[in-house]
């Protein structure tokens, strides 16, 4: 049983001070609130300025590409922040003069399927990588970590002239054609995507694979009854890159879609100020601009998987 200790003799009595205040403690509760401001401010004080000056740089260029749009003038010479007049004039000449209805289909087919496609064999060699053990395991990896080091661009010779005779034989997957860009895509499918998932995985207990593979289950349903539902965050996240990496392709997609009506969107607003870039300006910015919509839209709608889809998978790798 423990003994109550007597508090000590040598130990000092607390002040208390009664009395009206004098013009001293005045002073002292002035200092004390300035340097509370002044700790306020080095601690808490310049993250706040520091986000308020990255808020100003990434809307500007929003508000500023968004009053072109709006701008009756629409040349980018008159460019200016708070336009004189807002019209929905380059919206209308947009539709009117160009073939953008069919340049946001193509892209918006080709970004979906190519990037369902490539989540869904990224998430498939990745689950391969992370549960399975063989040979080449790791020379695949690395294989596959290098290959990303040269772009796909490098070989859009040897892509024309194979593309040439598939024109030739089977002109529905040829030139001018999404699906012949949904097939480029899909080849460098595997890459850092991979690297994601399979960082990922292995942060999932493989008692889980175990378990149900003692009740008798295949490795297709254990992959897709039990895997795939836990690795939603990583699918949000590589599936929104690779959607907003298709939407913005410009270099392939240049070479292979000549036809005014085969463009994605990013090769038909470039046309659009390659040649007169001062007068077609508010076109191009009211393209752009609905353009951005399923990006955001999009964004939005993954965002809570976006956080814990990057970070978990850099914890364990």
């Amino acid at each position: 049983m423990s003994e109550l200790i007597p508090p000590s003799e040598t130990s000092e009595p607390i002040p208390i001070r009664t009395g009206t205040i004098t013009a001293e403690d005045q002073k002292e509760a002035v200092v004390r609130l300035g340097s509370a401001k002044g700790g306020w401010w080095r601690q808490v004080g310049w993250r706040h300025l520091i986000a308020w000056v990255a808020l100003f740089f990434g809307l500007f260029p929003i508000l500023f590409l968004f009053s072109a749009a709006i701008n009756p003038i629409g040349t980018l010479s008159t460019a200016q922040l708070i336009p004189n007049g807002a019209s929905l004039e380059n919206f209308s000449k947009l539709f009117d003069t160009t073939e953008y209805v069919a340049w946001y289909w193509n892209t918006m087919l080709i970004a979906l399927v190519a990037g369902t496609l490539s989540m869904f064999i990224s998430a498939c060699a990745a689950y391969a990588y992370s549960r399975f053990r063989f040979r080449g395991r790791r020379l695949g990896l690395l294989g596959l970590l290098l290959i990303q080091m040269f772009p796909q661009f490098l070989a859009i010779v040897t892509l024309y002239l194979m593309f040439t005779t598939i024109t030739d034989y089977y002109p529905r997957i040829g030139f001018n054609t999404p699906w012949s860009l949904i097939i480029l895509y899909l080849g460098g499918a595997l890459g850092v995507n991979t690297w994601l998932m399979k960082g990922f995985l292995d942060t999932i207990p493989k008692d889980l694979d175990e378990s149900a593979r003692v009740d008798g289950a295949t490795h297709a349903q254990i992959f897709f009854g039990i895997i795939l539902p836990l690795i939603t965050p990583i699918l949000a996240v590589t599936g929104l890159l690779g959607f907003i990496g298709y939407v913005n392709e410009f270099l392939i997609a240049n070479v292979f879609l000549t036809d005014p009506e085969s463009k994605t969107l990013a090769v038909g607003l470039f046309g659009l100020v390659a040649g007169e870039r001062n007068n077609n300006f508010g076109v191009f910015a009211a393209g752009a601009v609905l353009a951005a919509i399923p990006t955001v839209v999009l964004f939005q709608i993954l965002q809570r998987f976006i956080v814990g889809g990057l970070t978990t998978g850099a914890v364990k790798g």
